[in-house]
């Protein structure tokens, strides 16, 4: 099948560069482009991409703003495309609030070539895009700036077992399923079994939103022994 994209970036060079990679892979399909975040929200919605590739920072809306719009459309709007946020290594607040918003990840803009296409890969397949380690040192940075957990995620907690607790913390320390099997001694399947628990039982749409679950739930401290 193939995967529809657009791209979301001011820098006209950036749009054109990245389309022309994406769209000489056989099962990629560019289907539009956009200057800012107001163009991309009206460009995602009359082209029904599987996938938006969104800049952070932006004129008109950011990307944050737009990330928003496109993932909790209004009533009546049925095709809700993935996210991932494109940025600078000078990456700000805008990404860990763009992933609580529902994004599925975020990638440098400096990243090779084939960690693009990948990445593209990865989040139509509905998987989030967590395992770079700066990935998760960033989200660290960012949950620690947080004073306190939250109540009610720390309350949610207490409905899941504690083999499956474990699971969300391994997940949160940015382990594959296959480490994750592998540090439990589990067979990979059981170990996406526990996710999927996980994910439905906090009402989760997938390991980039547990990831900040459980740094916000208090589950997993920034800085603490891990990955």
């Amino acid at each position: 099948m193939t995967i529809r994209v657009i791209i979301v970036d001011d820098q006209a060079m950036v749009r054109a560069g990245f389309a022309a990679l994406l769209a000489a892979q056989s099962d990629i399909d560019v289907v539009g482009e956009a200057p800012d975040g107001r163009s991309g929200v009206d460009v995602a919605r009359s082209t029904h991409p599987d996938v938006v590739l969104m800049d952070v920072r932006m004129p008109e809306m950011d990307g944050l703003a737009a990330a928003r719009e496109i993932l909790h459309p209004p009533v009546g709007v049925v095709h809700v495309p993935k996210v991932l946020m494109l940025t600078t290594f000078d990456v700000d607040d805008y990404v860990y609030e763009a992933l609580r918003a529902g994004a599925s990840g975020f990638l440098l803009k400096d990243a090779p070539p084939a960690d693009l296409i990948a990445a593209v890969r990865v989040v139509a397949a509905g998987e989030a895009l967590l395992a770079p380690s700066v990935t998760r040192r960033l989200i660290a940075e960012f949950a620690s700036q947080r004073q306190a957990p939250r109540k009610d995620p720390s309350l949610r907690l207490n409905g899941l077992t504690p083999r499956e607790t474990e699971v969300l913390e391994l997940i949160a320390r940015g382990l594959s399923n296959q480490e994750i099997a592998a540090h439990l001694v589990l067979a990979e399947q059981t170990v996406k079994t526990h996710i999927g628990r996980v994910l439905s039982k906090l009402a989760l749409r997938d390991r980039a939103q547990a990831v900040i679950f459980a740094y916000e739930s208090g589950l997993v401290r920034p800085g603490a022994a891990g990955s």
